[in-house]
């Protein structure tokens, strides 16, 4: 293997050694000052001068006139914005501004950071990240698509010559599918969204694995290929049963998520190290952009002005993975499309 390559392992097992340190508590929900304002906005209504005429709760949490659904305005209930979340939201921002004037710095609330809504979106750059991902992945699919069905050759039964045509159609599926999601759940976390976001999340890195294995190691023979993807995606299924039906657990989805993320760049980087193809440079060049993504996942920072955090950069940082990613998989199909047609001469 060249020095690049063990260069590039050494830097891949560097960011998997901090997968290890368990998620810390979150210090907002322990401040005084915090609860105290919680506590009088469930009585009141208010936060401040700031007054909320649909939320009126006693301290337990129970609404004093019914359900909140039934006292929320129509462009409220939309937006999924009941009493409770607008008093954490509100209680945490005047928390924060007293910290500010005091020289603190942002600490986060019920395990996310301080963000300013922008329009009712809760987290406004990772939503705007995360639907420019949508559409990178929907441009790299498409273009991938016409590839292969209109200006390559194609077998007499009208099939591609690409081996792993179908399993990228379902990478592409899966990915849309999970920016979607993503760019949902940023807009407003209620647990159905948290869900779909996490299973869709776990659900496209277990599938890449698979995909990466399967194309590393050029598994063509379709009972071998079941033989690989079946024990993955039990293990995969598993866990999102386990997040959806007995604990939405963010600390152990992520561990999942980036330990299946750096295996998966470890075999594309000694693929890389060892293989002739000619678009190899594109795989060292998603990597290096793969490992920067996860040391933004790991070094967790507060959002600069209540919007842009390490979460929101790992989305903006994956934009232009994606358009690496698929201009490498068009490539491929190309080269193996070639390959395959001077083999048959």
């Amino acid at each position: 293997m060249n020095q690049i390559a063990r260069s590039h392992l050494i830097m891949l097992f560097f960011a998997l050694s901090f997968l290890l340190p368990s998620l810390e508590a979150s210090e907002g929900d322990a401040d005084p000052i915090y609860k105290t304002c919680l506590e009088d906005c469930e009585k009141s209504g208010c936060v401040g001068e700031m007054c909320f005429q649909h939320c009126k709760f006693f301290s337990d949490g129970k609404p004093i006139d019914g359900p909140w659904y039934l006292q929320e305005p129509l462009y409220q209930k939309w937006k999924q914005w009941d009493c409770r979340s607008d008093c954490r939201y509100h209680c945490m921002i005047a928390r924060e501004e007293q910290r500010w004037k005091l020289g603190g710095k942002p600490i986060k609330y019920h395990g996310k950071w301080p963000f300013q809504r922008v329009y009712a979106i809760q987290e406004p750059a990772a939503v705007a990240f995360s639907a420019i991902s949508l559409a990178i992945q929907f441009h790299g699919w498409l273009s991938f698509f016409i590839l292969l069905n209109y200006k390559l050759p194609l077998r007499p039964d009208k099939k591609t010559y690409y081996e792993y045509t179908g399993l990228f159609h379902i990478y592409a599926i899966l990915a849309m599918n999970f920016w979607f999601w993503s760019a949902v759940c940023h807009t407003r976390d209620v647990e159905l969204t948290e869900k779909l976001d996490y299973s869709s999340a776990v659900a496209l890195v277990g599938f890449s694995f698979i995909l990466t294995i399967l194309r590393t190691f050029e598994v063509r023979d379709e009972a071998s290929r079941v033989m690989v993807a079946a024990p993955l995606i039990a293990f995969v299924m598993t866990h999102i049963l386990y997040l959806n039906f007995y604990k939405l657990d963010y600390g152990l989805n992520t561990k999942v998520c980036m330990a299946m993320g750096v295996a998966n760049l470890l075999i594309w980087g000694v693929w890389a190290g060892i293989t002739s193809h000619p678009s190899r440079w594109k795989v060292w060049l998603f990597n290096v952009g793969g490992t920067i993504a996860l040391l933004l996942e790991i070094y967790d920072f507060p959002p600069y002005k209540g919007i842009i955090d390490a979460h929101a950069l790992w989305h903006a940082a994956n934009i232009p993975l994606a358009y690496i990613c698929w201009s490498f998989v068009r490539d491929d199909a190309v080269f193996r499309t070639s390959t395959l047609l001077n083999k048959m001469k």
